[in-house]
This record gives structure tokens, C-alpha cells and sequence, in this order.
């Protein structure tokens, strides 16, 4: 369900980088902006969610009640990212599942404005940092290749596994709708009795 880079990211204005210390420079967006809060909803932040999601044409926007309400009961695993003016630029929708305590990714998106920045990644590092779980599942279409690179960078970065399993098909989400397969990142390998 994630989409966070569907379109063609924006060529990035941000200088080569910090000579003096080798830091890279902090990326740009497409209106110049560099830096991004992000942090945890509040219920008044799900409106502008439910405005990104709209707006993206590359999710199932859910009603804007539903993001409201999310942000009510689901504040500590997901995130909003607002530049320094104050727009919302990008959201991460999560919840805990009660079966096995993973941190399962709801939604990911990132306005166009915001894209080619790293935001999608900051935003997810952010959310798994305040939500405390061991594990991540996510659910991702066979054709998403963007969500598919930001959740294998995400498992690199974290060093754990990543492994992807068959979840719900056609018969389910009806002929319209692509397959989404399941994605499990966490010392996954240990857990099957492998090496980690």
C-alpha cells in the first residue's frame, strides 16, 4: 500500500556538499526549502494527510476521517513531515500488530514538491525510531519499485533481513487492484534458526 516516489523524482538543488567537514549539503526541494520537522500527529494533522494522499493519485486514499482518527489512536507509530513554513510535505501511517508486536507501514507518501530529498527514508527511520518494535512488515504492489528500494535501503541501513512473501491476490482486492505482496524486515534469519 506504500507509494512514496511514484513519479520521477525532482532534480534536487542542493549544493555538492560541505567541503570543510565532507557532511553532504542538506537537500533541497523543488521550492528550495532544506530542512523538515518531523514528528508525531496530532488528529488535526490527519486533514493534510488525507489532502497528500489525495493528491497523490498513487495511493488508496482513505476518508478524511479515517486520517483524522489515525492520528488520534495511532500517533506514536506513524509521522508527519512539515517544512519550515509549515506545509505538509509528507506523512508515515503505521500500528503495532497485536499478533506479533511488528511495526507494520500503512501508508508512505511524500508530496511531489518534497521528492528527491531522502524524505521518504527520514520519515521512515523516524517512526521506526519512536515506535520501539523489533520487526517491520509492509504490504507492496509487484510494480511499486520505488517502495521496494526504500524499504531494502531502510533493512540495509538497520542491517536486518528483508524477505518478501505472496499475501493478498486478486481474489481478495478484486481485478482492479494489483497484488500485494508482504514484506518482513528484522533479524528475520535468526528467527528461522539461521545466522544473522
Amino acid at each position: 500500500m506504500t507509494a512514496p516516489e511514484q513519479a520521477p523524482p525532482r532534480a534536487s538543488t542542493a549544493p555538492d556538499g560541505d567541503a570543510a567537514t565532507g557532511a553532504p549539503a542538506p537537500a533541497a526541494d523543488a521550492d528550495g526549502d532544506h530542512s523538515y520537522e518531523i514528528g508525531s500527529p496530532a488528529p488535526a494533522d490527519g486533514v493534510d494527510m488525507w489532502r497528500l494522499a489525495v493528491e497523490a493519485r498513487t495511493l488508496d486514499a482513505n476518508s478524511r476521517y479515517a486520517y483524522v482518527l489515525w492520528c488520534r489512536d495511532f500517533a506514536r507509530t506513524s509521522v508527519i513531515a512539515r517544512r519550515d513554513d509549515g506545509r505538509a510535505v509528507g506523512y508515515v501511517t503505521g500500528y503495532l500488530r497485536p499478533e506479533n508486536g511488528a511495526l507494520l507501514i500503512w501508508q508512505v507518501c511524500v508530496d511531489p514538491v518534497a521528492r528527491g530529498a531522502g524524505l521518504a527514508g527520514r520519515m521512515l527511520d523516524a517512526v521506526w525510531d519512536q515506535a520501539g518494535a523489533e520487526r517491520m512488515e509492509t504490504t507492496i504492489t509487484p510494480d511499486n519499485a520505488s517502495s521496494i528500494r526504500l524499504f531494502t535501503k531502510f533493512a540495509g541501513r538497520h542491517d536486518m533481513t528483508i524477505e518478501r512473501e505472496d499475501l493478498f491476490g486478486p481474489d481478495l482486492l478484486g481485478d482492479e487492484h494489483e497484488p500485494e505482496n508482504l514484506y518482513l524486515i528484522g533479524p528475520i534469519a535468526a528467527d528461522k534458526g539461521g545466522n544473522t
